[in-house]
């Protein structure tokens, strides 16, 4: 098939020959939204998982955590693979992968054959994603339009990140949570026919070979530190191997550093990194989702295991965050365009962090819907803002035929952001729980070997429950029991809102960089769109002005 980036018209012609520009938009989209959805949709079937698998909360960060692991460890692989033997193909057969791991995780008769499953999912969808936007790229040469259509896919992100609590509580309402792997495989497999049917090929004439050394380094350094992150949280993290495993971590990462540095053809090119634009890009990217998953993960955990939520009402909670977040995505796209990433991502992440904080506000153990929900709709606010910025910018400051590579390293920046923010907040949350809760019990004058036994009940979440809210849990227990329990819960709030304030930090020092860094020349162009100018001209060596 000939090449999009060796068409004259850049692709434009091959799009139309293909169902037109939109309906390529459109195929691409669903494709995103399929492994977007499938960060944030898991998050409210953990508590089922948990009772129906007898999971631990770990296994449960697993469950979390392969998926966005294999998902950020080999995207830049995937890129580079795509602009070489072709985006669609690559793209469409990951699609396929992302299909049988939904079957595995249906079918799933315990936690590993879960954590498994979602591991094959996360690989076919690093397959997938970054041909959606390198294509996108390839399709839409014009930047004003581009940034538009950019606004369609990071509204569909952002609609896919939402939906996931609305669609995942639905699903496990009226069936279970095997419910939300058999919707997977239905809709993967509509995606993969309207994919062939529809999408026109694409591919880099001037592409080369995969960096199969660093893909394995990088992996090798993301997966050490999240097995030790998350082993920390039972083993301490002065174990023995914890402290292996961070330093095989650190070396690691120092090598795949090295190797890209001297590669003939790297996985993330260098010298991209002195360009303002696409390391603003890449380090927001990767502080709004660590902090996302404080949202989606840890809160998401506590309004069901401690407010007693149902599969409905947690629907019903996220629904208004879900409905702005798409707004905000539309609306940036079209401001990005008049005044460039620079005050897009800032007030974004304002935004986003004043969410977070005010959400740590409403929790309670029976939260009033209308504050909480609102905290939730302004946090989506702030995600929907900051997402549209950091992909324009991203793809913007690199070269047409390295559409791939910026659409891979963003994409891996949030993953491993998702990754990294289950893990530490994890950990902080599970450091709070287990300290917190042992000076209450203590104070309660609880014996040290019926601690032991309460931190157990809480980790695999077999705490007594009646009725709804944590206010009724172990109401026919006994005052001891009811004090215990109300102990237990206390202790998990410390932990989230920790959890919450570190990511509110995080999220606004990562705004509040883009300011700094971003210029106005670099920001924004003649005509007030994002200039691809400065990032060309670093990358070759040509003068590109301060």
């Amino acid at each position: 098939m000939t090449a999009l980036g060796s068409l004259p018209d850049g692709g434009q012609g091959a799009a139309a020959r293909h169902g037109g520009r939109p309906l390529a938009l459109a195929v691409l989209c669903t494709i995103l939204f399929l492994t977007f959805l499938d960060n944030t949709i898991v998050s409210v079937a953990l508590g089922s998982v948990q009772a129906d698998l007898h999971a631990g909360v770990t296994a449960l960060q697993w469950v979390v955590s392969a998926y966005a692991l294999t998902f950020a460890g080999t995207m830049l692989a995937c890129g580079m693979i795509g602009d070489e033997f072709g985006r669609k193909i690559v793209m469409l057969s990951g699609v396929g992968v992302f299909c049988a791991g939904s079957v595995l995780c249906a079918t799933a008769p315990n936690a590993g054959v879960l954590i498994a499953g979602r591991a094959v999912m996360g690989l076919g969808a690093a397959a997938s994603e970054p041909g959606t936007l390198s294509m996108l790229r390839q399709i839409y040469t014009d930047e004003r339009i581009r940034t538009r259509a950019l606004g369609v896919w990071s509204a569909v992100s952002g609609l896919a990140l939402a939906a996931g609590p609305v669609l995942g509580g639905a699903l496990v309402g009226v069936w279970d949570w095997r419910g939300i792997f058999w919707f997977n495989l239905a809709f993967g497999l509509i995606a993969l026919v309207a994919g062939l049917s529809v999408l026109p090929e694409s591919a880099d004439p001037d592409a080369h070979r995969v960096d199969t050394a660093g893909a394995l380094i990088g992996m090798a350094a993301l997966t050490a530190f999240t097995f030790a992150v998350i082993d920390g949280e039972t083993l301490g993290f002065t174990a023995p191997t914890v402290i292996l495993l961070l330093c095989v971590s650190a070396v690691a990462a120092a090598a795949f550093f090295w190797r890209e540095s001297r590669a003939a053809h790297p996985l993330l090119d260098l010298r991209f990194l002195r360009v303002p634009r696409f390391v603003a890009a890449n380090v927001v990217a990767f502080c709004a989702y660590f902090a996302t998953f404080a949202v989606f993960f840890f809160t998401a955990l506590y309004l069901q295991e401690i407010a007693g939520y149902s599969g409905y009402e947690l629907a019903l909670t996220f629904l208004p965050m879900a409905a702005l977040m798409i707004a905000a995505s539309l609306f940036a796209g079209r401001w990005t365009s008049v005044v460039g990433p620079r005050w897009s991502i800032f007030i974004g992440c304002l935004l986003f962090s004043a969410g977070l904080l005010l959400t740590t506000l409403s929790l309670s153990p029976d939260p009033a819907y209308a504050p909480l929900a609102l905290s939730l709709a302004l946090t989506g606010i702030g995600i929907g803002t900051t997402v549209v910025p950091i992909t324009s910018s991203a793809l913007s400051a690199v070269p047409s035929e390295r559409s791939g590579m910026a659409a891979s390293a963003t994409n891996t920046s949030r993953e491993i952001g998702a990754v990294t923010g289950v893990a530490i907040l994890g950990a902080l949350v599970n450091s709070q729980l287990h300290s917190n809760l042992i000076g209450r019990l203590k104070h309660l004058g609880i014996p040290p070997n019926f601690q032991s036994i309460v931190i157990k009940a809480i980790e695999t979440g077999t705490v007594p429950a009646s009725g709804h809210g944590a206010g009724a849990r172990g109401a026919g227990y006994g005052k001891i029991v009811q004090e215990v329990i109300q102990a237990a819960y206390g202790a998990f709030y410390t932990g989230l809102r920790d959890a919450l304030i570190l990511s509110a930090v995080l999220v606004f020092l990562a705004g509040l960089g883009t300011l700094i860094l971003l210029n106005h020349r670099e920001a924004v162009g003649p005509a007030g769109v994002a200039a691809e100018g400065p990032a060309a001209g670093q990358v070759t060596g040509q003068s590109a002005g301060p």
